[in-house]
């Protein structure tokens, strides 16, 4: 897939970045599908034919690769991006530690930082700073995980809520790929391959190692993050449901490609690297990539255009019918990472309990919403708040919910569920939980109550007399 502008890029300052710092609403052109090989360049010629480095690359441009797999990973799961850059990223001073400590992301998880309960956990929507300034850096904070990043398995969640773009700097985790779930606020994210504008009911991936930089639009944002260590997100296999469904491939945009340049002194590198903030300075924007081709890209993909699947006659489906990306682990079938989504759909299936089963499951889930209520909660699970409920912890509909449906009898009709967007981070791995997470003020600690009021309705009228006499003991 090859894409050209039709003209050079001029250099670019801080007021006329091509959308950082003038944000209108999306009208940018992407690259479509999923996992493909792309290639695209902002001037005409910038990149090589025939080979991917060559001695001297056209315009005098810098070739440098970016591995996301090991070299001699199966072609199938390679991912490599060649990029040609006006200076290569080694161009910068030593690492240090960012002073003062973020002191709130976590990717080796183990007693000295987290704990652990079986305890279902809720927290209501945090409050996004008003009057300190606050960029997507210093408003990430992690929430729970599971693994270690320098052991290469595991994953972390995180959530942020900040309210100021960054400036003269650009983030680079070089612990695993983020999934970015906006809340709320628009995120203009800046990458070494292009730009892309994520909308709340939009989700975006940044694959380890990318630099970016994300700007605020709207002024005010919260979300979501899912990180997982070891690993790269793909589609799910749809087996018996065929060749289509579900997420479609040529939904996932990719950016073409952008750049800048130009003397920008002080320019710094926030690294992440064992769940620590390293700083670097450098001179150069590091978006000064010209062209680049390759398979290990960024990408977006809009939840509106999710093709869910659901039961047509009785029952409840299993939530993994809806799984948009998976992050799976040798064994066949178990995911270091699952995000389902639990969009509008259609609710027809007879004499049969409609909202989710109650369950208690071998995976770990975490919850979030985007808008909207979710089907399971009547009452407190808001719009930016969270659940978890982890491993063999009991969870389903609260009483209001359950009630409800039972009230209707038999003689529900179809019926269509609107204006929600839940999900769910799903995962074999047990959660630890961050001590700020389990005393945050936030923390719901009622939300054991919502299931309080379930009663029984147990009833052995008209059972067989001989029944109940030998295999019942009333007390």
């Amino acid at each position: 897939m090859m894409e050209k502008s039709s003209h050079q890029q001029p250099a670019v300052s801080k007021s006329n970045r091509g959308g950082r710092g003038n944000f209108p609403y999306d009208d940018r052109d992407y690259l479509s599908g999923f996992g493909n090989n792309f290639e695209s360049e902002a001037i005409p010629g910038a990149l090589p034919r025939g080979q991917t480095s060559p001695l001297m690359c056209p315009y005098g441009l810098y070739a440098e690769q970016l591995s996301g797999t090991s070299f001699t990973s199966p072609r199938k799961l390679n991912q490599r991006s060649w990029l040609y850059r006006i200076k290569p990223s080694v161009t910068h001073e030593p690492f240090k530690p960012r002073l003062p400590s973020h002191g709130k992301l976590v990717s080796e998880f183990d007693k000295s930082n987290s704990c652990t309960t079986p305890t279902q956990l809720r927290w209501k929507p945090v409050d996004i700073p008003a009057d300190t300034p606050t960029d997507f850096i210093d408003g990430l904070y992690t929430i729970c995980g599971a693994g270690s990043s320098f052991l290469r398995h595991g994953y972390a969640i995180h959530m942020y809520a900040a309210n100021t773009s960054m400036d003269n700097c650009a983030f680079c985790n070089a612990d695993g790929d983020f999934l970015m779930v906006p809340q709320k606020g628009r995120l203009w994210i800046t990458t070494e391959c292009g730009q892309l504008q994520v909308s709340p009911g939009e989700i975006v991936v940044i694959p380890q190692g990318f630099r970016f930089a994300v700007d605020l639009p709207d002024g005010l944002t919260c979300g979501y993050v899912a990180e997982i260590f070891g690993a790269h997100f793909q589609l799910p296999d749809l087996g018996p449901i065929g060749a289509n469904g579900l997420a479609a491939p040529r939904d996932f945009l990719v950016p073409k490609c952008w750049f800048e340049e130009g003397h920008r002194p002080g320019y710094t590198v926030i690294q992440k690297f064992g769940g620590e903030l390293f700083t670097a300075n450098q001179d150069f924007s590091p978006f000064n990539v010209v062209a680049w081709h390759g398979n290990y890209v960024p990408y977006k993909y809009d939840l509106g255009k999710f093709c869910p699947y659901n039961t047509v006659l009785v029952d409840h489906s299993d939530p993994s019918i809806n799984t948009v990306l998976t992050a799976p682990t040798d064994k066949p079938g178990v995911a270091l990472l699952d995000f389902v989504i639990f969009p509008p759909r259609w609710l027809v299936a007879e004499h049969t309990f409609r909202p989710p089963y109650y369950h208690r499951n071998c995976m770990s889930e975490f919850m979030g919403l985007i808008y909207g209520g979710y089907e399971a909660k009547a009452d407190g699970f808001l719009p930016g708040g969270a659940s978890l409920h982890s491993c063999m912890t009991p969870h389903g509909p609260d009483t209001r919910t359950y009630e409800a449906a039972i009230s209707h009898g038999n003689e529900s009709g179809p019926c269509k569920i609107t204006n929600t967007m839940a999900f769910m981070f799903e995962s074999c791995l047990i959660p630890r939980i961050c001590p700020w997470a389990i005393e945050s003020p936030f923390r719901d600690h009622d939300y054991y109550q919502c299931w309080i009021g379930l009663k029984s309705h147990f009833s052995c009228k008209g059972a067989d007399q001989n029944v109940v006499e030998n295999g019942h003991k009333e007390t």
